[in-house]
Formats: C-alpha cells, structure tokens, sequence
C-alpha cells in the first residue's frame, strides 16, 4: 500500500526523499518476500539443486545490499536540507536522485556478479548431481575461501562506509538543529530533521548488524545445541531482518503528514470496497 501511495500522486514521484523512499521500500519486499520462500523451503526441509539456491539468494543479497546505501543516500538528503537549507533544491534534483539509485542498484548487482564469478569456479562438473546436500540459506553458496575471504571483506567495507556515512549526516543535523534552536529559525524542522536521523541510525545499525548475521549462526551452529540455534536464528531472523524493514514505513508512513493523508485514504477506500460485497449479501 505505501508503494503504491508512492506511485499514485506527482507530488511523490517528483520529491527526491519520496523516490529513495520508493526504491526502499521496493528491495526490502523484493528481499522480504524472497526471505519467507527460503524460510518456507526450511521449515519443509526441502533439498534444492545448486542453480536454485543460487538465484535465490543472489536476490537476497541483491537488495540486502541496496537498502544501507538507500538510507545513506535519504541521510544525506537530510543533512543537506537541514545545514544547506538555501542550496537544497540545487543539489538534491530530481536527475541526480535517478543518477544515485541508478548507480545504487549498479553497484549492489557488481557485487552479485562478482560472486557469481566466484561460484562458478567450483567444479560443480564434478560432482555427481547438483543437489544441495544441506539446507539453503547464505551460507551454503560459500564454497571456496576466496568466496569466503570476498564476503568478509565487502561486509566490512559497505558496514565501515555505510556507518561513517550516516553517523557523520546525524552529526552535522544535530550540530545544526541546535544553531536553529538558538535562533529564530524552524525548529520544528530542525527536530524532525533530527529525530528522523536518529531512526534512521538505529534502522540502519540494524540492517547492517544483519550483515554478519550469517557469521554469528555459524559461531552459533557450532557451540550451541540445535533447540537453542533455532530459537536464536527466529529471534536475530525478526530483530535483524523484519524489523528494520518495517520500520521504513513507519518512519515516514506515519510521521510524514503528506504520506499519511493519501495512504490513510487509500485504506479507508480498500476497506470500504471489501466490506461492501458482504453487506450487499447481508442485505440479499
């Protein structure tokens, strides 16, 4: 529903803010949907073949990589409308935006194809048949070391810059915040300029603690009992993964006026359309 709100008014489809926001919300359906398939395969213990697996979890990854660097794009969209209030229009254009989610997507599919490159270079021509002979999930596509050495580095390297990125806006808008506060600039502004930077730091530090949630399930698998694992893997699973990527929509959802008229009016007009067939037969 907040997609399509997204797509429904040109207000929406001509704000920067609201286009990062769309791509946002669109990798983390895209990876959420992807996630409960794998989840599904889990819990039926079903065996895939290797190609499966694979393109399953290249999507993944795919949009598990574009949502920190969305957040750092709309972070910095935030620091440059709070401290350079007067260039804002000026520097956050419309084809630039296009211009960082294009370059966005780019290079999160640069990393898939990379590790596709990498996979490849397994001799699955020797191996009797393709079929996984485990579960699929992350880590069952790391097959050689320098697979293995590949992953830890760009985890560490998109972590590092994602949080001095974001980090570094939160300072700059809250260093800002409190000169306006001091004057008699917008202040209403300048605080949910902060407060929106805050959550983004905490929706962000989640997401990128779900970088090394493959690394801590592994410590996990092997010093701990399989009850204990499971548990802990549905517990990181909902604070690592659904959590932050609910909390998109409630950031601007709920806090952005604009959005919450249009969405709260398309969902009364949804509700009023699926209650009214069922009146209509009351009344028959």
């Amino acid at each position: 529903m907040m997609m399509f709100t997204l797509r429904s008014k040109p207000v929406f489809r001509e704000t920067s803010r609201y286009i990062l926001l769309f791509n946002l919300l669109l990798a983390d359906t895209i990876q959420m949907a992807i996630t409960q398939v794998l989840y599904l395969i889990h819990i039926c213990r079903i065996i895939i073949t290797y190609p499966v697996c694979g393109v399953l979890t290249m999507l993944v990854l795919l949009t598990s990589d574009i949502s920190p660097m969305v957040l750092v794009a709309m972070s910095l969209e935030r620091y440059v409308a709070v401290c350079h209030p007067l260039r804002h229009a000026s520097i956050v254009t419309i084809r630039k935006t296009m211009v960082v989610v294009l370059a966005v997507w780019m290079f999160s599919s640069l990393n898939v194809l990379t590790r596709v490159l990498l996979l490849l270079k397994f001799p699955f021509d020797e191996m009797e048949s393709l079929q996984m002979p485990k579960l699929c999930d992350s880590t069952s596509l790391i097959l050689t070391p320098v697979s293995d050495h590949y992953n830890t580095a760009y985890t560490g390297f998109l972590f590092t810059l994602a949080a001095l990125a974001i980090v570094c806006s939160y300072i700059g808008v809250t260093m800002a915040a409190r000169l306006v506060l001091r004057s008699q600039g917008d202040k209403e502004s300048a605080r949910k300029a902060q407060r929106t930077l805050l959550l983004h730091l905490v929706q962000l530090g989640l997401i990128l603690m779900s970088f090394i949630h493959a690394t801590v399930m592994m410590a996990l698998y092997r010093f701990t009992s399989r009850i204990v694992f499971l548990r802990t893997q549905a517990f990181l699973f909902v604070c690592f993964f659904f959590m932050p990527r609910c909390m998109g929509s409630l950031i601007y959802g709920l806090r952005d006026q604009t959005i919450r008229v249009v969405l709260m009016c398309y969902i009364c007009r949804t509700l009023k359309m699926t209650v009214a067939p069922g009146k209509a037969e009351l009344v028959t």
